[in-house]
């Protein structure tokens, strides 16, 4: 196998085993599933990762170093911190689309299905979690440092809490989107839910 060819067949596995969790679950779907539903010989996978532990590490690295280029473009400095907010909604919200239309079902957040199964079973996947939910914590903190600046929110805010309680908004909203497999309670609640978390919900921007 070429450097090529081998770096397609692990990039396959990747996203395989990412779609396949997260429109189902991590119990649900095996080693062989991933393997079929990628047209990848089992050997193969064995070479590349030793066990589906490190497979779904390595999809969750990688679904986050593929949204990470849009996140810096959203949470740009040039951009009004009210409406980086805005755009994150849209962005969240069109990824659930994409979702809906390529699997059937609204399939909330992909951390978040395969944490509430397996972040008490696997600590590696638990500390994986918190890594990278502290990266997109990240992002809020340095907006709702530029929307106190601007005067939107009050000098005494606690940007670490108001952060932790956005990411938390966000996993009870897909979490409830999924159950209910309601594309449209995300399109109807999501932004203006998400402004209010910040206390933003009466300081849209003007249009």
């Amino acid at each position: 196998m070429n450097k090529i060819s081998a770096h397609h067949t692990k990039q396959k596995l990747i996203d395989t085993a990412s779609d396949l969790i997260w429109k189902n679950s991590y119990g649900s779907v095996s080693v062989d599933d991933i393997c079929k539903t990628a047209g990848v010989k089992k050997g193969s996978f064995y070479h590349f990762f030793p066990s589906k532990i490190d497979l779904v590490l390595a999809s969750m690295d990688a679904h986050f170093q593929s949204k990470k280029a849009v996140y810096d473009s959203i949470f740009s400095p040039q951009t009004p911190p009210l409406q980086r907010f805005e755009q994150l909604a849209d962005f969240l919200y069109e990824m659930q689309a994409e979702a809906v239309a390529k699997h059937g079902k609204v399939c909330g957040c992909p951390y978040t299905t395969l944490g509430s199964e397996m972040a008490g079973q696997e600590d590696v996947i638990r500390h994986k979690l918190n890594e990278l939910t502290k990266c997109f914590e990240r992002y809020y903190e340095n907006a709702i440092r530029d929307l106190i600046i601007e005067g939107l929110l009050p000098e005494k805010t606690n940007v670490k809490t108001k952060s932790q309680e956005i990411f938390t908004y966000f996993i009870g909203v897909f979490t409830l989107a999924r159950i209910q497999n309601d594309l449209e309670l995300l399109k109807r609640d999501l932004k203006p839910g998400l402004l209010k978390t910040l206390g933003l919900k009466d300081k849209l921007q003007e249009q």
